[in-house]
């Protein structure tokens, strides 16, 4: 009701940019009367969904770009990948503008990063699921370019992340995106669920059940939208913790814990 309520108020007042305001900010005092008061200012929220998204299908556009030409291919993943979301037709509609903006050449993304952190760089886990979208999305089309490679090392240093860290997510996301999604040895299979968990064979039990619950935790819906990702982006990240959840029982099953 809300939500819709704040789509038309919007609109009316400020044309499209209001809509997708108004669009959040109801979505939020729906959520609240659904779950109670408490949680961030709803402006405040509004505002990090907005810059998360922004960023997001920028970013997209620019990983399209980085092997010096956007395909149809890519462009039909960047569709699949909205359609798997369930994103709405108004947030579908400024994504395609977004992802154009970054696929121009000329188009240069620090700016965009920067906007990110002075929005949303006190909250680790969207800078997390920020990487960790994008690095999907690289992986979308079964080719991991070494320029794309480059370029989410380079938004990775804008937000925050070193070199070794980059390299650790990037490990973590690879063997999430894939465990469990092909014919391989028991051992391969063990051996990835580790790296998808971010330990190794020689982490203690202890250990991995806290490496876990922490990536399990970062994957909460309510405490994603709480954050400032939008809801209609939750879909992808519970994906990930169903990868999450696998090779967390694999291993479990090998340790007989």
């Amino acid at each position: 009701m809300f939500k819709f309520i704040g789509v038309i108020a919007g609109y009316y007042f400020f044309g499209f940019f209001g809509a997708l305001l108004g669009f959040f900010v109801g979505g939020f005092f729906d959520r609240m009367r659904v779950y109670g008061t408490g949680g961030m200012n709803p402006l405040q929220n509004a505002l990090r969904q907005g810059v998360f998204l922004e960023t997001v299908f920028i970013s997209m556009g620019k990983l399209a770009k980085a092997d010096g030409v956007v395909t149809q291919d890519e462009i039909a993943h960047v569709e699949q990948f909205m359609q798997k979301m369930g994103m709405t037709e108004l947030h579908r509609q400024q994504a395609i503008v977004w992802f154009r903006q970054g696929a121009d050449p000329a188009f240069e993304i620090e700016p965009t990063c920067k906007r990110f952190m002075s929005v949303c760089g006190n909250t680790k886990n969207l800078k997390q699921v920020l990487m960790v979208y994008l690095i999907v999305m690289a992986l979308a089309d079964g080719h991991f370019h070494p320029a794309e490679e480059a370029l989410l090392a380079e938004i990775a240093g804008h937000i925050g992340y070193d070199l070794a860290a980059f390299r650790q997510l990037l490990d973590m996301v690879l063997n999430q995106s894939h465990f469990g999604g092909g014919q391989v040895s028991e051992a391969a299979a063990l051996e990835d669920a580790y790296k998808a968990l971010g330990v190794t064979k020689d982490s203690t039990d202890a250990e991995i059940k806290r490496a876990y619950r922490r990536l399990m935790s970062q994957y909460h819906p309510d405490k994603l939208i709480g954050q400032g990702v939008p809801a209609d982006m939750i879909a992808m990240a519970t994906e990930q913790a169903k990868e999450i959840q696998l090779a967390h029982d694999l291993i479990k099953k090998s340790r007989n814990i």
